[in-house]
C-alpha cells in the first residue's frame, strides 16, 4: 500500500467532483485509513467474512458524505480525519473524527489536541474524557462523534453607542520612541541631541501635524518643537539635553486643516484647475483662525485679509493664501482638530562618565613592595601617575571598610588563616566599624580625602565598592538584631552563591522586623557619607541578590540630591534580572563579556545591546577580567590573549574596565576554576609594574584613542562588516558627524596567524565599490588610501589587530 491519508484525500478532491468515491479494494488490503475516505466500497466476498468487515467501518460514517479533511502530517504514526454531511466542513454542526493508527506499534492520539491544532471549533460528545491521549493497538481505528461549540458572547453594549466611539480620538498615535517597557526612563547623558520619534496617522488623506513637548522635572513651562514628518506615518523631532536630571516629553498630533488645505490648493494652482470655491475656502479658513487668535494676532490677519480682498488677480491671492507667515498665524491660533496626547515619557541625562569612562580596579593593601607590610592610602598616591599614563581616568577600590576576625580567610579561600593574614575586604565590619568606617591598616578618613584631592590633580575619579555584607562582627549585628535574620538556635546562616561559600560573611534581611524603614535609610546615608567625602561613583556588590525596590528607592533618592552619582550593578546573572536593574536606576552594568569568545558569540551579543530594547537603558561595562573572574581565553592564550581581548573591550564599548595584574598578563589560576591562583582578595599581593612582557602600551595606546575619537565612546554605532575568516572579527564606529569612521579587526586566535579577504565600506561614505577611502593605521601612525571595496590582511599573534580611522578622500 504506502498511500497516506493526504494522498488518498487528494484524490478523494479530485474524483467526487465527478461522482462519489467507492473503493476498490479486490486483492487489496482493507485498511481503515482507506475506507474512512471513501463513500463506499466495492468487493468480492467468497468467504463471507469480507461485508461484514467493511460494513464494521462504514457503518458509522453513514450520512457523513460531504466534506472531509485530514488534520495529521504525513509522518504521524495516527491519521486525523474529519468527515461530515456538510458540503462544506466550516458551516458543519456536526461531524466525525476518525483515527486510525498507521504502525505497527501501538500508538497514542490526542482527539482535542488534533481538533485544535486544525483551528477546529468541535467538542467530542460521546463520553470521551477530554484532553487525553488514548491509545490505540497496530491498524486500529476510533470514530468520535463531534459537534460545533457554542461560540463566546458578546453583548452590543460592550462596545458602546456610535456618540461614545465618535468621543474616542480619531487620531492613532503610537510606536513613541525612547520608550522603556514598565515605564521607566531612557538613558542618555548630558548633551545628548536625543531624537524623538512616533507614529502619526488617520483615516483619509488630511493633513496631519506633530509636535513635541518636553521639560525638566523642576521646570513648569513645557518647550516644543514642531515634529517633521517622514515615509510611513512616522514623525520626529529633536530634544536637547541641556542640564544633569530627568526630563519629561510627550507627543501631541490634531488634523492641520489649513495645512491640508495650502498643500491641496498648491497642487491645484501649478495645475492649473484652481477655482473660485478653492480660493473661498482658503479665506475663510483664515477668517475663522482671527477670530480664535489673539488681539495682536488678530490684527495681523485683519490686515492680511484686507490685502487679500484688494489684490488685482488670481495669482497675487494664490501667494498670499500660500505664504508661510499665514500659515504661521493661523497655526498659531489653530484649534487642533483631533488633537491626540501621549502619555508622558521619561528620559534621564546623567553626566558623560556615565557612558564613557576607563576604569582601573586595585586592592590597596597591595600598593606595597613588601607582603608583610599592608599597603595603604598614601602609598595609593603613589600609583596614581602610573595609572593615569595608561589613560584610565576612574580608579575603583573594593571595600575599605574594617575587616572582621570572625571566620576570616586564609589565603586562597581557606578557612584555616595564619595570625597574620589579612582576610577578605568583603567581610565587612569589626569592632573598629562598619560601612561607614576606614581600615586602620589602610590609613584615617582623613587620608583616604587626601587620595582623593589627589586623584582629582591626576584626572581620576574614585570608584568605591558597595557592598551590602557583613562580618559576623559588624556592629550592626549587636546594635540592630531586627536587620537580620536569626536561626531558632540563635546562629545566623552564612551567605552563598553556590557553588561560593562565604564563611565569613553574613547578609542582612531587607525585611526583617525591624528592617523597614530603618535599614533602607542607614544604607542610604552610607552612600550619602561616602559622596559627602568626594566619591560620587559606587561598583554595587551582586545587586541583583538585594530587593528591587530597595534599588530603586535609594537611588532615585540619591541622585535626586546627587544627579552626578553613578552607578554600576555588578550583576552576573540572568538577562531579566540584569535588565531590570538598569532600568531601576543603575548607571551601568557588568555583562556576559567576559565569557563571548568566538565571533558569533560576540557579534550576536553586542547585537542584541545595540539593536534590541536594552539600548535604550543597559549600558554595557567590558571589564576583561575581575577579582572574582580569572577567564578560561586567558588562562591558555599567554600574552596575545590579553591584548586580543584588551582591544575588544577597549573599541566595543564606551565602558572599559581592568582589574590590576592584567596589564601584567597574570593568570595562574585554581586549577579547573575561573579564579586567581594566590588571589589579592585573601592576601596582599606585591607586583613588580614593570614586569617583562607587560601590555602597557597597548592599553595607552586604545585609551588614547578612546578620548580622541567619539567614535569609541558609546558601543551604540558598532556595526560588523565582512571578513571571510570564522577567527577575524571586523567592526566599525561611525562618529556621531559621520566625518570618519574607526574601523577595527582583530584576530580571535592568540595561537595562529590568521587570513582573510575583507570588505571596506565605501558604501557608508557613498562611494561605488570602486572608490577610494583616506586610511590613518592608528597604531603604527602611518597612512594610504584604500582603493576599492576589497581588500586582504594577514594578521599575526604577535600583533592579533588593526585600528583604522577611513574617512572619505572627497
Amino acid at each position: 500500500m504506502g498511500v497516506s491519508a493526504e494522498d488518498l484525500l487528494a484524490a478523494d478532491e479530485r474524483l467526487r467532483t465527478i461522482a462519489p468515491l467507492y473503493l476498490n479494494v479486490a486483492g487489496e488490503a482493507i485498511t481503515p485509513e482507506r475506507i474512512a475516505l471513501a463513500d463506499g466500497v466495492v468487493v468480492g466476498d467468497p468467504d463471507g467474512q469480507t461485508i461484514t468487515t467493511i460494513r464494521s467501518l462504514l457503518d458509522p460514517l453513514s450520512g457523513a458524505q460531504g466534506d472531509r479533511r485530514t488534520l495529521s502530517a504525513p509522518a504521524a504514526p495516527v491519521a486525523a480525519i474529519v468527515r461530515t454531511g456538510s458540503p462544506d466542513l466550516r458551516l458543519a454542526d456536526a461531524a466525525l473524527l476518525i483515527l486510525v493508527n498507521r504502525t505497527g506499534q501501538s500508538a497514542a492520539a490526542d482527539p482535542d489536541l488534533a481538533l485544535r491544532s486544525a483551528g477546529l471549533p468541535f467538542e467530542i460528545t460521546d463520553g470521551e474524557p477530554s484532553g487525553v491521549a488514548h491509545p490505540l493497538d497496530p491498524g486500529a481505528f476510533r470514530i468520535h462523534r463531534l459537534r460545533r461549540k457554542a461560540v463566546v458572547a458578546i453583548g452590543a453594549e460592550h462596545h458602546g453607542q456610535p456618540a461614545d466611539a465618535a468621543a474616542t480620538p480619531r487620531l492613532v498615535l503610537e510606536g513613541i520612541s525612547p520608550s522603556v517597557e514598565g515605564g521607566f526612563p531612557a538613558k542618555r547623558v548630558v548633551g545628548d541631541d536625543v531624537i524623538i520619534e512616533a507614529l502619526l496617522y488617520g483615516d483619509g488623506h488630511e493633513q496631519l501635524a506633530a509636535e513635541l513637548q518636553w521639560r525638566a522635572l523642576d521646570e513648569d513651562d513645557w518647550r516644543v518643537a514642531r515634529m517633521t514628518q517622514l515615509p510611513n506615518d512616522t514623525w520626529r523631532a529633536t530634544l536637547p539635553l541641556d542640564r544633569l536630571g530627568r526630563y519629561e516629553f510627550a507627543v501631541e498630533g490634531w488634523l492641520d486643516r489649513y495645512g491640508g488645505y495650502r498643500r491641496d490648493f498648491g497642487k491645484k494652482r501649478d495645475a492649473g484647475v484652481a477655482e473660485t470655491i478653492d480660493y473661498a475656502e482658503g479665506r475663510l479658513l483664515v477668517e475663522q483662525a482671527m477670530a480664535r487668535a489673539d488681539r495682536a494676532t488678530a490684527e495681523v490677519i485683519t490686515a492680511w485679509l484686507a490685502r487679500y480682498d484688494t489684490a488685482p488677480d488670481d495669482d497675487a491671492r494664490a501667494s498670499l493664501l500660500l505664504a508661510t507667515d499665514i500659515a504661521e498665524l493661523i497655526d498659531a491660533a489653530d484649534e487642533r482638530l483631533h488633537r491626540i496626547r501621549s502619555e508622558p515619557g521619561w528620559i534621564d541625562a546623567e553626566r558623560i562618565e556615565a557612558r564613557f569612562s576607563s576604569w582601573y580596579e586595585l586592592f590597596p593593601r597591595s600598593i606595597t613592595e613588601d607582603k608583610v607590610r599592608h599597603g595603604t592610602f598614601a602609598d595609593v598616591i603613589g600609583r596614581l601617575p602610573a595609572i593615569r599614563a595608561m589613560g584610565f581616568d576612574t580608579l575603583y577600590f573594593p571595600p575599605i571598610h574594617p575587616i572582621g576576625q570572625s571566620n576570616r580567610k586564609g589565603p586562597n579561600n581557606t578557612l584555616t588563616p595564619g595570625p597574620n593574614d589579612v582576610g577578605s575586604p568583603y567581610a565587612i565590619g569589626s569592632a573598629e566599624g562598619g560601612h561607614d568606617a576606614v581600615h586602620p591598616a589602610l590609613g584615617t578618613m582623613d587620608d583616604f580625602d587626601r587620595l582623593v584631592a589627589a586623584a582629582a590633580d591626576h584626572g581620576l575619579e574614585i570608584a568605591l565598592d558597595f557592598a551590602i555584607q557583613c562580618s559576623p562582627d559588624h556592629p550592626w549585628l549587636a546594635e540592630h538584631p531586627g536587620w537580620f535574620a536569626w536561626r531558632p538556635d540563635g546562629s545566623m546562616k552564612y551567605a552563598e552563591n553556590p557553588p561560593k561559600k562565604y564563611q565569613d560573611i553574613v547578609n542582612v534581611d531587607f525585611y526583617g522586623p525591624d528592617a523597614v524603614p530603618a535599614l533602607w535609610i542607614a544604607l542610604r546615608d552610607i552612600v550619602l557619607l561616602w559622596i559627602s567625602h568626594g566619591v560620587k561613583v559606587f561598583r554595587v556588590d551582586n545587586p541583583h541578590t538585594k530587593p528591587l525596590p530597595f534599588w530603586e528607592w535609594m537611588i532615585g533618592d540619591v541622585r535626586a540630591r546627587h544627579p552626578d552619582a553613578i552607578f554600576l550593578a555588578e550583576a552576573f546573572t540572568r538577562p531579566n534580572m540584569m535588565y531590570r536593574l538598569a532600568k531601576i536606576g543603575f548607571s551601568q552594568s557588568y555583562t556576559y563579556f567576559t565569557w563571548r569568545n568566538d565571533k558569533q558569540e560576540l557579534t550576536d551579543y553586542i547585537t542584541e545591546l545595540t539593536t534590541t530594547a536594552p539600548r535604550d537603558f543597559y549600558r554595557p561595562h567590558f571589564f576583561v577580567n575581575t577579582p572574582d573572574i580569572n577567564p578560561l581565553y586567558l588562562q591558555a592564550s599567554g600574552r596575545p590573549g590579553f591584548r586580543i581581548r584588551a582591544v575588544l573591550a577597549a573599541t566595543l564599548s564606551g565602558l572599559f574596565g581592568v582589574y590590576s595584574g592584567f596589564e601584567l598578563c597574570e593568570s595562574a589560576p585554581v586549577p579547573g576554576k575561573e579564579e586567581y591562583l594566590d588571589s589579592e582578595k585573601y592576601e596582599i599581593r606585591p607586583r613588580d609594574w614593570q614586569a617583562p612582557g607587560n601590555i602597557i602600551a597597548d592599553i595607552r595606546l586604545l585609551n588614547n584613542l578612546r578620548r580622541t575619537h567619539k567614535a569609541l565612546q558609546t558601543h551604540l554605532n558598532t556595526r560588523f562588516y565582512v571578513a571571510r575568516n570564522d577567527t577575524i572579527l571586523y567592526y566599525g564606529k561611525r562618529s556621531p558627524d559621520g566625518s570618519e569612521m574607526i574601523l577595527v579587526m582583530v584576530n580571535l586566535d592568540p595561537h595562529h596567524p590568521q587570513e582573510a579577504h575583507f570588505e571596506v565600506p565605501l558604501w557608508e561614505f557613498g562611494l561605488p565599490d570602486n572608490g577610494s577611502v583616506s586610511v590613518e593605521d592608528c597604531a603604527q601612525g602611518h597612512r594610504f588610501d584604500w582603493r576599492g571595496k576589497d581588500q586582504w590582511i594577514r594578521l599575526d599573534p604577535q600583533e592579533p589587530y588593526r585600528i583604522w580611522r577611513i574617512w572619505s578622500a572627497s
